[in-house]
C-alpha cells in the first residue's frame, strides 16, 4: 500500500499534471499543424512544382517479388516530415514569444530606505536612529 501512496504522491504533484497537459495539447497542435501541412500547404507546393506529390516520391531499391513487398526508399515522406517539424516548431516559437509577450515583468517598485544620513558628519545611520553612532549628534526624526 505504501507504493500506491507514493505513486498518488508523484502524480498528483503540480508538475506532473502541468506535463501531462502540455502533451494531451501538443499532441492535438500536431494534429492541426498536420492538417495545415497536408492539406493547405502541400497542395499548393505541388501546383508550383507542377502536380507533385511530396509523399509519393521514393526511390526503389528492390522491385517487388512475387508476395514480397518493393523495398523502397520514401525520400518525399521525409521531406513531407521535416516540413512539418519546421512549421510545428515555428509556430512553438512564435506561441512562446507571444506569451512572453504578454508577461512584460512591471518595473521593481523602488526600494524602502533603511538609512539617512547624519547633517554633521554625513555618516549613514539606521533610519529609526536618534542619535548618530560616529559622531553623537542628535538626529531629527
Amino acid at each position: 500500500m505504501k507504493v500506491f501512496k507514493e505513486f498518488k504522491e508523484f502524480a498528483m504533484r503540480g508538475n506532473v499534471v502541468d506535463m501531462a497537459v502540455g502533451v494531451v495539447i501538443g499532441a492535438a497542435f500536431g494534429r492541426i499543424v498536420t492538417s495545415f501541412l497536408n492539406d493547405v500547404l502541400m497542395p499548393p507546393l505541388g501546383v508550383l512544382t507542377g502536380g507533385v506529390d511530396f509523399t509519393q516520391h521514393k526511390i526503389v531499391l528492390k522491385a517487388a517479388d512475387g508476395a514480397a513487398k518493393a523495398v523502397t526508399l520514401n525520400y518525399g515522406a521525409f521531406i513531407t516530415a521535416v516540413l512539418d517539424f519546421t512549421i510545428v516548431s515555428f509556430s512553438v516559437f512564435m506561441l512562446v514569444k507571444g506569451m512572453n509577450a504578454l508577461k512584460r515583468e512591471l518595473p521593481a517598485p523602488p526600494a524602502i530606505p533603511t538609512e539617512k544620513s547624519c547633517p554633521e558628519c554625513l555618516m549613514s545611520v539606521p533610519l529609526r536612529a536618534t542619535r548618530c553612532g560616529h559622531c553623537t549628534q542628535p538626529l531629527p526624526l
